[in-house]
């Protein structure tokens, strides 16, 4: 698929809208109960040993700009569970690292193993001294095996636990050298690695469709806010009813822990809102702001308005705290397309931040109330938002997509190196 799309293009979206429909879905993918019986896991043949048997701890250093290199790969440039480094440093920006790396070879995080940090070098650069740089010893393993031996579940347990340090812990070379595994003849590992990244392949690929759809539908909601000559602009203020939240005595034990939600910022982190982590009484529920089912809640006060701007639609009637507002629509406005306005508006509304005198981010009401938001009619809000969530529906179903390959994987690695 071509990702290099000029995204003002109703193609593009009518294409990426037409693929909700004929998606196909790998939620029924499953492992094979009888992969222990097929030839390619006939273990006859298959040798004990250990890891330092087969696996070199590479050590080459050099001085980066001597060597010519640009890149520099730290731990926060490798993503859990991902072969691929999709981000980086820059040399010229300054470094302390010398430990050099080559194409092909595996890099592992041994500091906090448990976040499961594995990739392979698709390019030279210099690593963190938190990483390992690992190649086959000898012609024994395959070097496109390596990579998933040191993915699977057993090699994962055996570095948490041999990892030392209770803030920050390690694993040394010493340890992981010590692991042992069965290892498969040349041919059963050709054929294992072909269909691992084969799998691998198909995850990118579903990856790159939902950052499409991402992208797509991003591309879509500026369209149509940023126009503002196809519809009357009103004032956000005037879309429906603000209501500020509250919070009921914490004296009052019987004010809470009963089982009526009461929403605060922690709980905003899906579009919608069905329910919450605290509840309260009736008692509480009458101390509270309660807003019904189709009201609006933002965030206006809290450090995570420092990157995010948390926005949702409440499913049932709800409590929330003072750290928020809620908006009770008026007839003229859908939830879901004031929800959009909110997503597409969130560079503007991160910008208009200030800090209160304990630094705590904060949104001023006014500045939010000096913005204007489209007026179409109903049946045009709804044909948009149907759009949109046409294009989100597909970046949801890809992402279950990758994260079933994913599941996938892991049972196939088992089957080999339990």
């Amino acid at each position: 698929m071509i990702l290099m799309v000029e995204f003002s293009k109703q193609a593009f979206f009518n294409t990426l809208l037409a693929m909700t429909a004929t998606l196909p879905s790998l939620a029924q993918l499953k492992p094979n109960p009888n992969w222990a019986r097929l030839p390619l896991f006939n273990r006859k043949n298959w040798t004990r040993v250990r890891f330092d048997d087969v696996v070199a701890n590479l050590n080459e250093t050099c001085d980066p700009t001597e060597a010519g290199l640009e890149r520099v790969i730290a731990m926060e440039h490798l993503e859990p569970g991902s072969l691929h480094i999709r981000a980086w440093g820059n040399v010229a920006d300054g470094t302390t690292f010398t430990r050099r790396c080559r194409p092909g070879q595996v890099l592992f995080g041994k500091r906090r193993a448990y976040q499961r940090k594995v990739a392979v070098a698709e390019f030279d650069a210099v690593v963190s001294g938190d990483i390992y740089v690992l190649a086959p010893k000898g012609d024994r393993l395959l070097p496109e095996l390596l990579p998933f031996l040191c993915l699977s579940e057993r090699f994962f347990q055996h570095a948490v636990g041999t990892s030392a340090g209770s803030l920050s812990p390690r694993t040394n070379w010493s340890s992981l050298a010590s692991f042992e595994f069965d290892l498969p003849p040349l041919d059963q590992q050709r054929r294992i690695a072909e269909i691992l990244w084969a799998v691998d392949e198909t995850i990118e690929k579903q990856l790159a469709l939902a950052s499409a759809s991402t992208s797509a539908a991003d591309a879509a909601r500026n369209n149509h806010f940023a126009d503002e000559h196809r519809f009357k602009l009103l004032p956000i203020r005037e879309t429906g009813r603000w209501v500020s939240g509250n919070t009921p005595s914490r004296s009052r034990r019987d004010y809470w822990n009963g089982s009526f939600p009461w929403v605060s910022p922690k709980d905003m982190k899906r579009p919608s809102i069905a329910d919450s982590e605290e509840h309260l009484s009736e008692a509480g529920r009458h101390e509270s702001t309660v807003v019904g089912p189709g009201s609006v809640l933002i965030v206006i006060r809290g450090m995570i308005l420092a990157h995010s701007f948390p926005v949702a639609i409440t499913e049932r009637e709800v409590a929330f705290n003072q750290d928020m507002k809620a908006v009770v629509l008026n007839e003229a406005f859908s939830a879901s397309y004031l929800f959009h306005w909110f997503k597409w508006a969130k560079p503007t509304l991160l910008k208009k931040m200030s800090e209160s005198s304990h630094g705590t981010k904060r949104l001023a009401m006014d500045d939010l109330f000096a913005m204007k938001i489209p007026t179409p009619s109903r049946t045009e809000q709804d044909s948009f938002v149907e759009n949109i969530q046409s294009l989100e529906n597909t970046e949801a179903a890809v992402m279950q997509n990758a994260d079933n390959l994913r599941q996938f994987r892991t049972a196939f690695l088992n089957q080999i190196f339990a």
